[in-house]
């Protein structure tokens, strides 16, 4: 690897990316492997950065990043790293509530209804515990218990053909 963004790929680390660049699902890791494949070629930091849509800065610190992490795979090394993220506290007090009143009817809660709706779930949760939750947090709880929400279809009643007889008109219509 040269100074400069300028990086000289082994034949081995070039077909590597050259995979992943046609096949990951990951769309950060098929940039990074196009990245590194056309500065490998020759083509200036300028131009790959125009063509990712990235600063340099940004191609600068992949190669630095790539050189830096030598003891994995070369397809690892443009993956993205282990984020811990936010967890999902909200979430998962709410599947487990939810487990407890999908295992009871609505009507026992004073419901009018068959079976529960995701406004009537929010309600129950918040009602037990102190914190306000969206329509979403629900649905993705119902998810993450392999619930299914569907929406009901509401038919209209067909009229008999023999509607205005029971009306007491004619049989003519």
């Amino acid at each position: 690897m040269n100074q400069g963004g300028r990086i000289k790929l082994s034949g081995r680390a070039r077909e590597v990316l050259k995979e992943v660049a046609r096949s990951s699902e990951d769309g950060r890791a098929v940039r990074r492997a196009q990245g590194l494949l056309w500065l490998d070629r020759g083509e200036s930091v300028r131009e790959v950065a125009q063509r990712l849509g990235v600063s340099r800065q940004m191609l600068y610190v992949l190669v630095e990043r790539y050189k830096a992490r030598r003891e994995l795979s070369v397809a690892q090394r443009v993956m993205d790293g282990l984020h811990s993220g936010r967890p999902s506290d909200k979430r998962s007090m709410v599947s487990s509530e939810l487990g407890v009143l999908l295992a009871q009817s609505p009507l026992e809660y004073g419901y009018r209804a068959q079976s529960w709706t995701v406004g009537m779930l929010k309600a129950q949760v918040e009602q037990k515990h102190p914190v306000e939750v969206s329509e979403d947090t629900v649905q993705r709880a119902l998810y993450d218990l392999r619930y299914r929400c569907k929406r009901p279809r509401l038919v209209l009643a067909r009229r008999a053909v023999s509607w205005r007889q029971a009306k007491g008109g004619s049989k003519e219509g």
